[in-house]
């Protein structure tokens, strides 16, 4: 039997950004289920941040060079890779000069979020999905963690919905309540719709909001992992509402193994029987 093959596309990994509910998940969930025979590929954004000697990031040139297109305006993709060696795991950043170059995260030197964070997690996503392409690799798991991966779910289902590396993927996504402060640019729908993404799919966002991003990748998902206690009661309520899998992240990594694995296991199974 062939080894089951799972995509991480992370918002935050620790070592490379501050621990947190989300790092810490990011960074030791694909490394227990690699301990339990998966073959996984991780992914997150080069936060200019991100000290690249310190963690010796360099450049795959053979998957790098192509442009995205985000708000109708072309951007180079630029693909990173590094090691995690403890756990004897790489990790692909996407990088672009524009969106992630400056010295921080998602906030500026006043605390406030970057106005363009929406295109960031447009090109973010888009890049991932560009990219394992380029590698040829073809996920059966796609697991999305953080609002900042959210779109890709939409993206999955859209643009890259007839792609045979893609069109069996199953989806989980884990929402967390970790947002920057400020709103999100009240242009984002109407930015997606340059990709001829459909209303139907966006009816979350005529009112541009981080819980409308999380009800967006809930709907596209086929299993939800809700990450801390912190979300909105309206997005709880949501999930509540839905008839998928769940899970309760309780953020000990020794105890990752188990309760992943037995999620992963019932929406493949799914798979089977239909």
């Amino acid at each position: 039997m062939s080894k089951v093959k799972v995509l991480y596309v992370s918002q935050e990994i620790t070592p490379y950004v501050p621990e947190s509910e989300m790092s810490t998940l990011g960074r030791f969930l694909p490394q227990r289920m690699m301990e339990k025979g998966m073959e996984i590929r991780t992914f997150m954004p080069r936060f200019g941040k991100i000290n690249t000697r310190r963690h010796q990031l360099h450049e795959v040139i053979r998957l790098s060079g192509i442009n995205l297109v985000v708000n109708d305006i072309d951007h180079p993709l630029i693909i990173k890779v590094a090691s995690i060696q403890p756990a004897r795991m790489q990790v692909y950043f996407i990088d672009n000069e524009e969106y992630f170059q400056r010295k921080a995260f998602l906030i500026d030197e006043v605390g406030e979020a970057f106005p363009d964070n929406d295109e960031r997690s447009i090109f973010f996503v888009k890049g991932v999905l560009e990219t394992v392409k380029k590698l040829g690799w073809s996920p059966d798991i796609i697991h999305c963690h953080g609002w900042m991966a959210s779109l890709l779910p939409v993206y999955l289902k859209t643009m890259y919905k007839d792609d045979p590396l893609f069109n069996e993927s199953k989806i989980v996504y884990s929402a967390f309540s970790d947002i920057p402060n400020g709103d999100l640019d009240k242009d984002l729908k109407s930015k997606l719709k340059h990709d001829d993404i459909e209303d139907d799919i966006l009816k979350h966002l005529d009112t541009v909001s981080y819980d409308g991003l999380h009800k967006t990748a809930i709907d596209l998902s086929d299993a939800i992992v809700i990450g801390d206690q912190g979300l909105s009661e309206d997005v709880q309520s949501y999930i509540d509402s839905k008839d998928c899998p769940s899970l309760v992240h309780e953020g000990d990594p020794d105890e990752y193994a188990e309760p992943f694995e037995k999620l992963y296991d019932e929406i493949l199974d799914k798979v089977t029987i239909e």
